[in-house]
């Protein structure tokens, strides 16, 4: 066993970890072999199902596309250019991460008469999607090697032609990894699509199983969910192998990037930072100040929200500590001793992540009944569906703190005669904290923002500021819904600054 798998305990306690979030995969298999897959497959050959996956997929590509334009150049503006009021920009430009699909929807269609449909459903979805892209390219500008761009212009290459041709290349695994985060996201995205009334997989999920009670209809869609993940994960693998080429060793030298001048283009890009500033955040607030005075003026509306606030911080924390715990193994391993079966482990994990919620929380529903019944109608069942939902995020911040952890420092201690758990205890976890807590903090965020499964799952009487904000969107009671909206927005703003402070946006100087 050991000769197979370097790190046999890790291991078992990475399979363990995804295990857990491949609950929901494992319930879609079962369910499929009840209903049986002739059935299945001939449902996918519908024009209906085609045209609904063909949909899914064109909203994904074009969200996926312009959140990597989007994130690239805002990240590039505010980390590598003289950019007035840079440091600013970087902190609203990261913002829209704490705005939830159905808040940034909701703000739209009660402003904007006749927002509804594909296009609409993109436009909600970039703008609360590019930072997924712009915290890691962002990251990765100011930590990156000076060494490389100063042989280039040692070369005769001018600041821009550096730019282009060294800097912005060595930002593909940066960038690719968030965009399969944003491609996951948005094929999973269940609030924006139906307050906008966008025709995709996920709302024929909720269709079938909520106004039809047809579950075995939902299987077709969730399956064909599945499938796409799984080509989704392909794509990105392959990108990461070509991308390869450009990492280094070690940490460069810790000087701080040079910036470049704009000149007459400063103020073009102001314009363009704080257009997209005005989409994302503007409307957004705008929208819930309209609403806001006249939703906390209802009689009970304060203690209503202080209750729902305090559930959905209850939650999120357990939902966040389950999934850093069910990460930290797979995220050690891949980080250390990966090997094809950590590599395969990491990709599995994604699985769940791209399903609707609701698919989540039936999956858990099934596993609450008939094998966990103690757990059913508890909030540990919901921590549980976060965590299904949730772990390639921390597994991803996980991984990418322990890889800076010089192994050095571990291979001195075993020499030391220390043993593997006291290492990783007093060596390995100290120097990953920060990055750890980064993980931590985007799954508290996310947590945060999840509705479709907290719907299913919160027990009975258990409502958070998600579940109240859907409750009274649902039938239009925009001023009701308002202070439920703002309040999450800015709970789920404090975890957002702290992550985009960590980009070094805030911090960095110009050189």
């Amino acid at each position: 066993m050991r000769g197979v798998l370097p790190r046999p305990a890790l291991a078992a306690a990475a399979t363990l970890g995804v295990g857990v979030a491949l609950i929901p995969v494992v319930y879609l298999g079962v369910r499929v072999a009840d209903v049986g897959w002739d059935r299945i497959a001939g449902e996918w050959l519908t024009a209906r199902t085609a045209e609904l996956a063909a949909r899914s997929v064109a909203l994904a590509a074009v969200v996926t596309a312009a959140c990597t334009v989007i994130g690239v150049l805002l990240a590039f503006l505010v980390t590598r250019t003289d950019v007035p009021a840079r440091r600013l920009f970087g902190v609203l430009a990261a913002l829209p991460l704490a705005v939830p699909s159905y808040v940034a929807a909701f703000a739209w269609v009660s402003t904007v008469n006749g927002f509804e449909g594909f296009w609409a459903a993109a436009l909600v979805l970039t703008l609360v999607s590019y930072p997924y892209v712009l915290l890691p390219v962002a990251a990765a500008l100011t930590g990156a090697d000076r060494s490389q761009e100063e042989m280039s212009r040692s070369l005769g290459r001018g600041p821009w032609r550096t730019a282009g041709s060294v800097t912005l290349r060595r930002l593909r695994p940066a960038v690719a990894a968030g965009a399969l985060l944003v491609a996951l996201y948005v094929l999973s995205d269940f609030g924006a699509v139906s307050i906008v009334r966008a025709d995709v997989l996920t709302r024929s999920v909720f269709t079938s199983i909520n106004l039809g009670f047809d579950r075995t209809g939902a299987l077709v869609p969730a399956t064909l969910l599945v499938v796409l993940t799984a080509l989704i994960l392909w794509a990105e693998q392959l990108t990461r192998r070509r991308g390869a080429r450009y990492a280094r060793l070690g940490s460069g030298a810790p000087r701080p990037p040079a910036r470049l001048r704009l000149n007459r283009l400063r103020w073009p890009a102001v314009l363009v930072l704080a257009g997209v500033t005005a989409l994302s955040l503007g409307v957004p607030a705008a929208s819930l100040a309209r609403w806001f005075g006249e939703g906390v003026s209802r009689s009970g509306a304060l203690s209503e929200i202080a209750t729902a606030a305090g559930h959905s911080l209850w939650v999120s924390l357990a939902g966040a500590g389950l999934t850093m715990l069910l990460a930290l193994p797979l995220g050690l391993l891949t980080a250390r001793d990966a090997g094809r079966f950590g590599i395969a482990l990491d990709r599995l994990a994604y699985l769940s992540h791209a399903l609707p919620g609701l698919v989540i929380g039936l999956s858990l529903v099934f596993f609450g009944i008939n094998v966990a019944h103690p757990l059913y109608q508890t909030l540990w069942l919901l921590a549980l569906a976060y965590a299904s939902l949730f772990l390639p995020l921390a597994v991803a911040s996980v991984s990418a703190a322990a890889a800076l952890a010089p192994p050095g420092l571990e291979e001195v201690a075993r020499s030391l005669g220390r043993s593997r758990p006291y290492v990783l205890g007093t060596v390995t976890l100290p120097l990953a904290a920060p990055g750890i807590g980064a993980g931590a903090a985007l799954v508290f965020l996310t947590c945060m923002k999840e509705l479709p499964a907290t719907l299913l799952l919160r027990p009975s009487g258990w409502d958070t500021l998600a579940t109240d904000l859907w409750t009274r969107t649902s039938v239009a009671a925009y001023a009701a819904a308002a202070p439920y909206a703002a309040l999450l927005v800015i709970i789920a703003a404090i975890p957002t600054w702290w992550l985009s402070a960590r980009t070094g946006v805030l911090t960095a100087r110009g050189g």
